[in-house]
Formats: C-alpha cells, sequence, structure tokens
C-alpha cells in the first residue's frame, strides 16, 4: 500500500528516466532549446507590464520553469510568467510595491501546495465553462490595454489602474504619439502574423524581437528601449535575497493572495489538460500543483514573479518534440545562458516591439472563438459569461470570479431542481418506455453502450475518463444512452464534444439516443449535430442499435 502511495506521488521526470534514452534526449534538447527562446522576449514583457524589471520575469523563467518541470507531475508542462498574472501583479506592486508583490506570491504558493498535498487540486474542475472564459477574456482586453501606450509611444507619467481611467488617460494623450514607435511596433506586429501564418517553424516572437532590436541599433531610432527605461538587464545569476517580511501586509495581501493561488491553480491545470491532449499522456494534478506551489515560494527568493503553467509554451514544446520534462529543464538552462552571456545586448530592446508581442498574446489567450459556441446556450450561461467578463474589466478580477461562481452555483441548483419531477404512471408513458429498455434487445459486439444517469454539469464531466481511458479497446461504435441523464449544462455540452471529437480521430463512431427535453433543446442550440451528424442522435435505444447496424454494414461492406 504504501508503495502505492509513494508511486502516485512521484514526479513525472523520475517515472520518464526510468527509461530514458539518447533519442530522447535529442529530441527534448531541440524542444527545451526551442521553447527557451520562445520564452525570453515573453518573460520580459510579461515583467515590464506587470510594473516590474524586466529580469524579475526572465528569473521567474528560470528558477520555477526548472522546478516545475523537474517536480511537477506532467511529461510536457513548460512553467513560468504569464499573461493572467499581468494584472493582478500590476495591482499588487502599485498598492504594495515589491515587497509586497514578494510575500502575496510565497503565500499564494503555501496555498496552491496545500491544494495538491490535500488532493483538492480537482476541485478545479468545479469552475464552470462559463466563468472561465468569462475571465480569459476580461484578462486578455486588459492586457492589451496596458500595451497601447508603449505600443503607440505615448509619454505618460502615469497611466490608472482602472480601464476606464486608463482609456481616458491614453485617449487623452494621443496627439504625444511617436510615429517612430508606432511604425516599429506596427512592422513587429505584421511580421509575428505573417510568420505565424507561413513560417510557423521559426519563433514569431522572437524573430520580431531580433528584427526589431536590430533595426533600433542600426537606424538609431528615437525610441523607448529597456535600456532607456530600466537602465539594461544584469548579466550574472540570479541573486539569492530572502524577501522583507512585513506581518502588518497579511492581512491585505491575503485576498491578492488568493486570486494569484486560483489563477496559478487553474491555469496550470488547463495548460496541463492541453498538453495531455497534445501527447497522449495523463497528467497527476496534485503532484502538478506541489510543484507549481513549490516554484512560487521560492521564485520570489530570486527576485522572480508568480509562476503557473503556460499554455503557448507548452503547446510549442510538445511540437518542437518533447518527449520528458527534461525539455522543460532544458528550457530554463537556455534561458540561464542567455542571461549570462547575452544581458548587455538587451538594452537595445524596444518597448513598442515588446507591447506588438503582448498583443498577440492577449488575442491567443483570450479564447474569442469559445465566444460564438457559448452565446448558442441558455441564457444562463450567457448571463453568467457577461457578468464575468464585465467585472474582470471594469472591476476586479476577484471580485468577477466570485461574482460568476455564486451565479453558476445558483444555477446550478436551479437546473437540478428542474429535473425533479412528479407523474403519474401511465398506459402510455410504459408503451413509450418499451422503445428505451435494454433488456429484451440485443447488443452486438461492434458495439460498447454508456450511460450517463443524473445531471450531466461542470463538476461532473471527468466521469467520461470511464469511456477515454479505455479508448484503445473500444469496438468500433460507441453508444452514450441519455435516458436517465436529466440535465446537461455549456460545461457537460463542451466535455461531449470532445468526446466525440476523440473517438472519431481514433476512427470511431458515436452515436447518442433518448436525450431529454432541457439536454436535447440545448444540443440543438449548440449545434451539436456538427460534431456526431443529425443522423447519429436517436430518439431511442431501439433507434441507435439500427442505425449501429446500418453504419457497421457500410463498413463491412466498404472493407
Amino acid at each position: 500500500m504504501r508503495l502505492i502511495l509513494a508511486e502516485e506521488w512521484l514526479p513525472n521526470s523520475i517515472r520518464c528516466l526510468r527509461n530514458y534514452s539518447l533519442q530522447k534526449f535529442l529530441s527534448d534538447l531541440i524542444a527545451g532549446f526551442t521553447v527557451g527562446l520562445v520564452a525570453l522576449p515573453l518573460g520580459m514583457a510579461f515583467a515590464i507590464s506587470s510594473g516590474v524589471s524586466p529580469q524579475s520575469g526572465i528569473y521567474c523563467a528560470i528558477i520555477t520553469g526548472f522546478i516545475i518541470s523537474a517536480l511537477g507531475g506532467s511529461r510536457c508542462q513548460i512553467g513560468g510568467p504569464t499573461g493572467a498574472f499581468v494584472v493582478v501583479v500590476a495591482g499588487i506592486v502599485a498598492k504594495h510595491n515589491i515587497d509586497g508583490l514578494f510575500m502575496c506570491t510565497m503565500m499564494a504558493g503555501v496555498m496552491i501546495g496545500l491544494l495538491g498535498i490535500t488532493g483538492l487540486g480537482t476541485a478545479v474542475k468545479y469552475i464552470p465553462r462559463s466563468v472561465i472564459i468569462g475571465f480569459t477574456n476580461g484578462i486578455a482586453v486588459l492586457i492589451a490595454s496596458t500595451q497601447i501606450k508603449d505600443f503607440l509611444g505615448l509619454r505618460i507619467e502615469h497611466v490608472p489602474g482602472e480601464f476606464l481611467g486608463r482609456m481616458e488617460t491614453l485617449a487623452r494623450n494621443l496627439g504625444t504619439l511617436s510615429l517612430p514607435t508606432l511604425l516599429l511596433a506596427s512592422g513587429a506586429l505584421t511580421l509575428i502574423l505573417l510568420m505565424t501564418r507561413f513560417v510557423r517553424r521559426v519563433p514569431s516572437s522572437l524573430a520580431a524581437l531580433f528584427a526589431g532590436t536590430a533595426v533600433v541599433m542600426i537606424f538609431h531610432l528615437p525610441v523607448e528601449t529597456i535600456g532607456s527605461r530600466f537602465g539594461g538587464i544584469p548579466s550574472g545569476l540570479p541573486h539569492f535575497s530572502i524577501p522583507a517580511f512585513r506581518p502588518d501586509l497579511i492581512a491585505s495581501l491575503m485576498l491578492p493572495a488568493v486570486t494569484v493561488a486560483m489563477l496559478g491553480a487553474i491555469e496550470s491545470l488547463m495548460s496541463a489538460t492541453v498538453a495531455d491532449r497534445m501527447s497522449g499522456d495523463r497528467h497527476n494534478p496534485n503532484v502538478e500543483l506541489v510543484a507549481q506551489g513549490i516554484a512560487n515560494v521560492i521564485s520570489p527568493l530570486f527576485g522572480g514573479l508568480p509562476a503557473t503553467g503556460a499554455i503557448a509554451r507548452t503547446a510549442t514544446n510538445i511540437r518542437s518534440g518533447a518527449q520528458t520534462p527534461v525539455a522543460g529543464m532544458i528550457h530554463s538552462l537556455t534561458l540561464l545562458l542567455v542571461l549570462l552571456f547575452a544581458a548587455p545586448m538587451a538594452r537595445f530592446i524596444p518597448l513598442g516591439v515588446l507591447a506588438a508581442i503582448l498583443f498577440v498574446v492577449a488575442y491567443n489567450m483570450g479564447e474569442w472563438h469559445e465566444i460564438p459556441e457559448l452565446l448558442k446556450l441558455s441564457w444562463a450561461d450567457k448571463g453568467v459569461w457577461a457578468v464575468t467578463f464585465a467585472l474582470t474589466v471594469l472591476a476586479d478580477l476577484t471580485v468577477a470570479v466570485m461574482v460568476g461562481m455564486i451565479l453558476a452555483a445558483l444555477l446550478y441548483i436551479r437546473k437540478v431542481t428542474q429535473t425533479t419531477t412528479v407523474s403519474m404512471v401511465t398506459e402510455e408513458y410504459i408503451e413509450e418506455a418499451r422503445e428505451h429498455i435494454l433488456q429484451d434487445k440485443e447488443i452486438p459486439d461492434y458495439v460498447r453502450i454508456y450511460r450517463i444517469h443524473g445531471p450531466f454539469l461542470f463538476g461532473a464531466t471527468d466521469k467520461l475518463n470511464e469511456i477515454t481511458d479505455h479508448l484503445e479497446e473500444l469496438p468500433p461504435i460507441v453508444v452514450l444512452r441519455l435516458r436517465n441523464m436529466t440535465a446537461i449544462d455549456g460545461t457537460g455540452l463542451q466535455a461531449l464534444e470532445d468526446l466525440a471529437d476523440q473517438l472519431h480521430a481514433s476512427g470511431r463512431t458515436l452515436l447518442l439516443c433518448g436525450a431529454r427535453e432541457q439536454p436535447a433543446r440545448l444540443m440543438r442550440q449548440a449545434e451539436f449535430e456538427q460534431h456526431v451528424g443529425a443522423e447519429n442522435i436517436c430518439e431511442s435505444i431501439e433507434a441507435v442499435l439500427n442505425r449501429a447496424r446500418q453504419i457497421w454494414e457500410q463498413r463491412t461492406s466498404a472493407v
């Protein structure tokens, strides 16, 4: 029993090194070097937009990137500073200075670690899709709004932290626009977009960074750079220093620390889930959160920012051929080498180019493609999304998520209570039920039937692992019997869409039958048939078995 428990808490790096090979190392080396170069401009950009020096972002990427890969529960996750923290960190720095940020980060690290140790890492699944999309959209808008000043080269002493005040100040100072900065930043943005579309093998943000820096050095453009604002980046190893501990700040930092911990947990597990889909692996959420917690406790000791799993860098890591967590450790060492040998060149990096890079980051992290899908759902899902989005932009991220979760919980209760009915059993009811019962039906070998029993709402979607965990053992046709699924929401619907796409990718067909009124109505609104085909959504088990027979006969006749 103890051996089983010990195995369950092992970092993925140890598991992967048991059968490590030279071929895997070479793949990890290429992937780690590539994603390390990608992380360089992002680390600096996130730090600057958070109101701290650019080296803080690089220090964070080096320290936390290594720890998260070495101790985490995901095979290809890349950790470091991310856009999700920009707005929160900027607010903490403005209110409590850098010492307050370091204290807050360490407090959040302890909270994240406790989530993992107590096994509560899976509690993140109880945050519904509409809330996650709402605050992700809101954070993206806020990040983009903070970059307008540097993109246009506006001369403003102080930019307000609130969105409306910031936009009013920017509009009032448009007359101070710098044409060289605007042309340089626009050129960098165009280069990133073109390379992302046509030259995907080369990191577009890195190419824009080098090109923009070269233009500034060669033509001596009068634009603001890292050197002119921060004096450059110090070369050498990150210095170990214990931050000043201020007991008087604990109470006021508690809420920001909860926000940082919540964001860190959500984004790291979302990133790990994306990595699982791309690599075919399965991460351990609790081990991952323990590693994230340790990383966030240690990062401030070296002057670093809060860290979490970075979805874009994780995807780049996997696309570049990463096989194990060694790639993530190499990514950190790559950044360390850049810091040691190329730091003096950083003073020429133009801030307008970093702003262009963050515009693209904000757009990519915004999950904008989810909005049209979400607008097809119920008014309740749309309302929760709209409130969360508006409060994130106009009020505060913590308030937005709290209000979004309260609304989602109330609507959850409403949906569950609506599934309770009292009705008399009649002869018609008995006759209608005959086509839905399984007892007198013959189930062929080429069909596997699963049933969903009860409300399929956010928090319950991981139950589909019962199907995906045995994907390779499944026959060609999988049936989901929805007769006893009393209700569904946007999160549950997305889980069904993902299942349908996964089965289709494996060469299998998903059929559904017996959906009740509310699930059937929401599936029609969301155009769920696009994922399985309208002909594969049947009214009863009898109809679905007939459809399965047709599909099987078509397959066998085609062979």
